[in-house]
């Protein structure tokens, strides 16, 4: 080939190659996410931000969607605030009970381990253990006991005014797990992706409590066992530092993605209304892997 057609080539070929290698825009990414989740019969809310950049993206950001277990998130964090506060230390013990009390009108009532993730407290009753293994069993396990028995070490009226001062404006946790009256009333913990994506940003940058006290928190949440979702089609060397949240029709994930080149970002994914939950539970985990391909491009 001589050097006339050969430089007519590489004209040609030049403009193709720029193409190919085109970033992505946040506004493609955005569209190419709600196409997505469009295709699936359910309500869908998507928050993301990425705390390098500061680009987001947000599908639904302020609807109001039961919170299932991400409202264990917050409780987390007042625990952590009430221990700097003095009023106990992670370390001290209480007494496992099976016993708790309805919001709609005090009467007591128990939790069945065939509706829960854990198993081993409910075998210890009358017995002590400590606030921090509650804490871990209610994060990495998603323990509804450890969960009410943290509740009413913190009481949910302190976790929500907490989560106000925070600027979290529409999360709310009224109650513990299982508070059957409750439920029958309306009377349920609540969450947004905005509110959550708040809640993560304010724990990843060391603002949620202190700096040891976010710290501590992500090291638990790097724990979690429940995977299918934020963490699901990610590489290994990528870690996630999240809490879930399941009920029928409701598959929820929330947490901070953390990169192995040190970059970090937040990702909260929540559906409701859902008519196949592994459907939903897959397209959720499929817009984890476009938003990392977009931060990794």
């Amino acid at each position: 080939m001589n050097c006339r057609n050969l430089f007519s080539l590489l004209i040609m070929i030049l403009p193709f190659s720029s193409m190919s290698q085109e970033k992505k825009s946040i506004e493609q990414l955005k569209d190419q996410i709600d196409e997505l989740l469009k295709s699936h019969k359910a309500i869908f809310a998507v928050a993301f931000k990425d705390l390098s950049t500061k680009e987001t993206v947000f599908i639904n950001e302020h609807e109001i969607f039961h919170a299932a277990s991400t409202m264990k998130t917050p409780v987390l964090v007042e625990i952590y605030k009430q221990a700097k506060a003095g009023k106990f230390s992670l370390d001290d013990s209480i007494v496992i009970k099976n016993e708790f009390k309805s919001i709609v009108d005090s009467s007591t009532y128990s939790l069945s381990p065939d509706d829960d993730s854990e198993l081993d407290l409910y075998k210890h009753l009358g017995e002590k253990t400590t606030i921090r293994n509650l804490v871990y069993q209610m994060i990495t396990v998603s323990s509804n006991f450890a969960t009410n028995m943290l509740i009413d070490l913190v009481g949910a009226k302190n976790v929500t005014a907490t989560m106000r001062k925070m600027g979290l404006k529409d999360l709310q946790v009224l109650r513990g797990v299982e508070d059957n009256k409750a439920y029958q009333k309306g009377l349920n913990n609540v969450v947004t992706s905005y509110d959550l994506m708040l809640l993560f940003e304010k724990i990843a940058k060391g603002k949620a409590v202190n700096k040891k006290s976010s710290e501590e928190m992500i090291k638990v949440l790097l724990d979690q066992h429940f995977n299918e979702i934020i963490p699901a089609k990610l590489p290994k060397d990528v870690k996630v530092a999240h809490k879930t949240g399941w009920l029928k029709g409701i598959n929820h994930d929330s947490g901070i993605v953390f990169l192995p080149d040190g970059r970090k970002y937040v990702l909260v994914l929540l559906s409701k209304n859902s008519e196949d939950d592994d459907a939903s539970k897959a397209a959720m985990a499929t817009v984890s892997e476009m938003i990392y391909k977009y931060v990794t491009q």
